[in-house]
């Protein structure tokens, strides 16, 4: 087997530096009381361990960037939308006491910029669980599971359609789940709420902080009225459903080019991947 496709070191070593020294330079800040830098901060942090390995030889994640991107292009264009249209009508909103100041279309850039950085840490996070779990542990009950859960979100959603937030996530998270079960057919299914599970710790930290949990105010706010009110510690329930929407429709579009239609992986054997 060939060995694996170097990195562009410039590429490699420049990308790695800048978000360094900028995660660096943004906890620095917060650290001295500038709490104007908290949600870049976080923002910068989330991407920094992913962005440097990266390059790993192993995993190669890099590699896989052109269906990554694609899949993250597809998802902004979604999702910013849909976050500038709650964001004017009141659903949630953002706290100034945490943010630089700029915004875009009425929503502050590091929302934007949390719309690249969550799915590209969250998508690594899912190579990652490829690589280190060779067998496809649920893959089996992987149609079952999602069968069940679009069953749930369907009911929820059609049972709450007076709460924006919870009918919106649940009822076109159920949509996106029903395309995978019964069109697509996704081989990748079991091996993707496997890497969803596994997701969920981090995001729920980093939602944690974005929703009030450590610091003294929530970066984002919530209309309660557009909600179930039902919360895991500060967060939302909504947010993990939020989480499984936005970061399977990601992945639809970063399988497509790997044409991966294996569900076991065979043993590492020197320097192979997958």
């Amino acid at each position: 087997m060939p060995a694996p496709q170097r990195p562009p070191r410039t590429l490699a070593y420049a990308l790695t530096g800048l978000v360094v020294l900028g995660t660096a330079a943004a906890v620095t800040a917060v650290w001295r009381g500038a709490e104007t830098c908290t949600y870049l901060a976080l923002d910068l942090a989330t991407l920094c361990v992913p962005l440097m390995l990266s390059f790993e030889r192993r995993l190669t994640y890099w590699r896989k960037w052109p269906g990554l991107f694609t899949g993250i292009a597809v998802m902004a264009l979604v999702f910013i939308a849909w976050d500038a249209v709650f964001t004017a009508n009141g659903v949630w909103g953002f706290n100034p006491r945490y943010l630089t100041g700029p915004r875009l279309a009425g929503l502050p850039v590091e929302e934007w910029l949390f719309f690249a950085v969550v799915p590209y840490a969250c998508t690594f996070n899912y190579e990652v669980m490829r690589h280190l779990v060779r067998r496809d542990v649920l893959g089996r009950p992987a149609r079952a599971l999602a069968i069940a859960l679009l069953a749930l979100l369907l009911v929820v959603g059609v049972l709450n359609l007076g709460r924006t937030y919870t009918a919106i996530t649940f009822l076109c998270t159920a949509a996106l789940l029903g395309l995978h079960v019964f069109v697509l057919r996704s081989p990748y299914l079991g091996r993707f709420l496997l890497a969803y599970l596994l997701n969920l710790v981090p995001f729920l930290l980093v939602n944690g902080v974005l929703t009030g949990t450590w610091i003294d105010e929530p970066v984002v706010w919530y209309d309660n009225s557009e909600n179930l009110g039902l919360r895991i510690g500060t967060i939302p329930v909504e947010d993990s459903v939020y989480l499984l929407f936005f970061l399977l429709l990601v992945v639809t579009f970063h399988e497509r080019p790997l044409r991966r239609t294996h569900g076991d992986l065979p043993p590492t054997s020197g320097n192979a991947v997958d």
